[in-house]
């Protein structure tokens, strides 16, 4: 799709979060048919953007490697220019996810989430899609591009595929809810689901690390935190009042707490340094020690 109209950072934050996010929406949706698993939804996605800021980002800083620059000068000039404006739009992604995390964190204080919570969150969620289709456009505008006609396969390979996430996941949530493992009970079927709907991301960004598009690890997985909060939670909470879990301020704090490490790095290094990524790994075993093993 890149080679179809999209450019680098604007695909991992328009197309690949809803191919890897699509199970959060699916688990929303299947969770929405019981009033009472409001907790569990706002679980899965706290875990959810927890793991996608920490643990797999801090593992591509670690493992990933650096793009290479061209030889020519005239190559490396025009990488510089890419370079920059990658760097905003990641800087940009990032001030999306405070205001996401932190309007979240605001209508949460009363310890509900309702109705009209859930239609601020679906709100700022779309002005912030309708501003990237337009951001597209205006860039295959300037550079007198347009979308090729093979993209409506992808989409029907995507939604074929996306069947597949539903009865997938459908079968996931029966399964937890009428089997007695103690290790798989529906009491932490949030956290359970969390960490499993990161295996997507997980491969998006050993692909795109090993071959140093570091610009679209990024994007993927900050994109994909999007699609969680506020869009699942917002769907959730207008059509069932949603309860806040006890987990939830640890999980703000270690969003928040990330996003602002990112942030610092990316402005002032234009990379994410490999001690950063260890402490990144750190928070989550931190993250997962508090919520889920103790």
């Amino acid at each position: 799709m890149e080679g179809k109209g999209f450019e680098g950072t604007v695909l991992g934050t328009l197309i690949m979060p809803y191919c890897s996010g699509f199970a959060n929406l699916v688990f929303a949706y299947v969770m929405s048919q019981s009033a009472g698993n409001g907790g569990a939804v706002i679980e899965n996605c706290l875990v959810n953007n927890a793991t996608n800021l920490t643990f797999i980002l801090g593992m591509a800083a670690l493992f990933g490697t650096a793009a290479v620059l061209p030889k020519t000068k005239a190559r490396q000039k025009k990488h510089a220019e890419y370079s920059r404006i990658n760097r905003l739009n990641l800087l940009f992604t990032l001030i999306a996810l405070f205001l996401f995390t932190g309007t979240l964190w605001a209508l949460a204080k009363d310890g509900e989430l309702n109705l009209y919570d859930g239609l601020i969150l679906i709100g700022l969620f779309l002005f912030w899609q309708i501003l990237h289709v337009f951001e597209v456009l205006k860039d295959n505008i300037r550079n007198e591009k347009s979308f090729h006609w093979s993209i409506v396969i992808d989409l029907a390979l995507i939604a074929v595929s996306a069947y597949g996430i539903y009865f997938s996941v459908d079968h996931l949530v029966d399964w937890v809810s009428t089997t007695n493992n103690p290790v798989f009970s529906f009491a932490k079927i949030g956290w359970i689901s969390g960490i499993l709907m990161i295996v997507p991301n997980a491969f998006l960004a050993i692909y795109y690390a090993y071959i140093g598009r570091q610009d679209i690890v990024l994007t993927s997985q900050i994109g994909d935190g999007h699609i969680c909060i506020p869009m699942c939670i917002g769907l959730f909470s207008v059509f069932n009042t949603a309860r806040i879990p006890e987990s939830f301020q640890t999980g703000i704090y270690i969003i928040l707490g990330a996003g602002l490490l990112l942030f610092l790095s990316i402005a002032a290094l234009g990379r994410i340094p490999r001690f950063i990524g260890g402490g990144l790994i750190g928070a989550y075993a931190f993250f997962l020690y508090n919520g889920l093993i103790q």
